[in-house]
């Protein structure tokens, strides 16, 4: 899965009632493109390595 820093990680919930979670990829640490750190809406960073249940989305273009 690649992905580039400012890409959105959308993990979709395993469980009946669970919700997707979206995060903010802010560094990609692999050089096949994952892992990843991600930034949540919350604030909290994560070290993430996405399973079959997260989809990497374009992220905005800057500029």
């Amino acid at each position: 899965m690649q992905a580039n820093v400012g890409d959105i990680l959308l993990v979709h919930g395993n469980v009946v009632g669970q919700a997707d979670r979206k995060a903010v990829i802010v560094e990609v640490r692999g050089p096949d493109g994952a892992p990843y750190v991600v930034r949540f809406g919350d604030g909290h960073t994560q070290f993430v390595y996405p399973g079959p249940d997260a989809v990497v989305l374009p992220g905005e273009p800057s500029g």
